[in-house]
């Protein structure tokens, strides 16, 4: 079993002279680095009082959900001989709050891909499938992630 770790350098930017001294006086901004890696430009998001022009943590969530899938989806592609040869997806998520928390319930996937070989179609449903098991993120949540190919293209 291979253990991998992850670190970011995270730090708040929204301090407008006050501090915390009130939920309007501080911005939501944050900046988060990894070295070789652009910088990423966070806030909350809009209804939080955040920055609509930033990456958010909902939204971020959604990508890595997103990618992780697809990047699975291409792994098992190659294992079963299934040329790739374009690949979209606009995922969508719940989340439900509560109070001041909340929770993810759910997220839908929605790829559409594109096949070299239009004749492999009928694996598709089965590629999806393997690559939501192999998914890390996926596994890692507590909310299901669901799979609705829009219209696969082979």
């Amino acid at each position: 079993m291979a253990t991998h770790t992850y670190t970011l350098d995270v730090a708040w930017t929204g301090d407008r002279g006050e501090g915390t001294s009130g939920f309007r006086t501080y911005g939501r901004d944050v900046l988060a680095r990894s070295a070789g890696r652009p910088d990423l430009l966070l806030s909350a998001d809009k209804p939080f009082r955040g920055d609509p022009a930033r990456w958010n943590p909902e939204v971020l969530l959604l990508a890595a959900v997103s990618e992780c899938h697809l990047l699975s989806f291409l792994h098992v592609a190659v294992t079963h001989g299934v040329v790739v040869t374009g690949y979209t997806d606009t995922p969508q998520g719940w989340l439900e709050q509560e109070g001041i928390g909340g929770r993810f319930t759910r997220v839908l996937l929605r790829p559409r891909v594109t096949l070299a070989d239009p004749g492999q179609a009928h694996l598709l449903p089965q590629l999806h499938a393997e690559a939501g098991a192999a998914c890390f993120i996926a596994a890692s949540v507590n909310f299901p992630v669901e799979v609705e190919p829009a219209g696969d293209q082979a």
